[in-house]
C-alpha cells in the first residue's frame, strides 16, 4: 500500500495526475536546462554498455535519450507510476524504438537476473531508500559497471539560496495558478530538497557497498548534481 511507506505516499501526492503535462512543465520550469542535465547523464554512460537500466524513468525522457545514444544496446526503464509509463509507451511507439523494455516497479524492488553495464537515474535519489537501492544496484551491475544518480541539490551560498527561493516562489505563484495539479510539488519539492540528505547518504552507501571512483559533479550553479561510482 502507498500509505504504508512515507516515500511512496509522497510520490503519489506529488505526481498524481501530472503525467500528461510532465514533459512540458519540466522543460519550461527548468528553462530547458533539464535537457542539458539529461545529456550530461547520457554522456557518462560507458561507450560499450550493452545493457543499461534507467530507474524512475517517468515518461521516458531519459530512457529515449539513452536508447538514441545506444541504438544497439538493450535498455530497461523502470517506473513506479503506470500513468507515466503509458506516456513512455506512446513515445516508444511513435519513435519506433524496439530496444527498450518498460517495467512497472518501485526502483528499490526491481531485480534482474541478467546484469547491467550501467544503471542510471534522474530525480530518484531524494525519494529513495538509498542503502537498499545501492545494495541492489551493486548486485545487478557487472564488475566494472557504473552507477549514475542525478538529483536536485540545495545551494551552498546565501546568494544562490536567495535566487533558489525566488525561483520556487515564482513557480508557486505562477505555475500553481496555471496548473493546479502541480501545486503540491511546487510547494513540497523545495522543502524536500532543503531537508533531504541524499547526497552524503548516497556517497556513503556507495562506499559501504564497495564502489570505487566515487565522484560528485555539481551542475548549473549547484542546482543539481550527478554522483557516480564504479562497481
Amino acid at each position: 500500500m502507498l500509505e504504508s511507506d512515507p516515500r511512496l505516499a509522497l510520490v503519489e501526492r506529488f505526481f498524481r495526475g501530472t503525467g500528461g503535462t510532465y514533459d512540458t512543465v519540466v522543460n519550461v520550469a527548468t528553462f530547458g536546462i533539464d535537457r542539458l542535465w539529461k545529456r550530461r547523464i547520457v554522456s557518462q554512460i560507458p561507450a560499450g554498455a550493452g545493457r543499461i537500466l534507467d530507474l524512475a524513468c517517468g515518461t521516458g525522457i531519459s530512457t529515449i535519450a539513452i536508447a538514441r545514444r545506444f541504438p544497439n544496446s538493450r535498455i530497461v526503464g523502470v517506473e513506479l507510476r503506470e500513468e507515466y509509463l503509458a506516456f513512455a509507451r506512446q513515445k516508444l511507439r511513435r519513435h519506433r524504438m524496439h530496444n527498450v523494455e518498460l517495467v512497472l516497479s518501485r526502483a528499490e524492488d526491481y531485480r534482474s537476473a541478467e546484469p547491467f553495464d550501467c544503471i542510471s537515474s534522474s530525480y530518484l535519489a531524494k525519494y529513495a531508500d538509498l542503502p537498499l537501492l545501492v545494495r541492489n544496484c551493486s548486485e545487478m551491475l557487472k564488475p566494472g559497471g557504473v552507477l549514475l544518480m542525478h538529483d536536485f541539490t540545495f545551494p551552498p551560498s546565501p546568494a544562490l539560496v536567495a535566487l533558489w527561493r525566488l525561483y520556487f516562489k515564482t513557480l508557486q505563484t505562477i505555475g500553481g495558478a496555471l496548473l493546479p495539479a502541480w501545486r503540491e510539488i511546487y510547494y513540497g519539492l523545495p522543502r524536500l530538497i532543503e531537508e533531504t540528505r541524499w547526497l552524503p547518504e548516497l556517497q556513503r552507501a556507495l562506499l559501504e557497498n564497495g564502489f570505487g571512483d566515487v565522484r560528485t559533479q555539481y551542475l548549473t550553479a549547484y542546482g543539481s548534481a550527478i554522483v557516480s561510482g564504479r562497481r
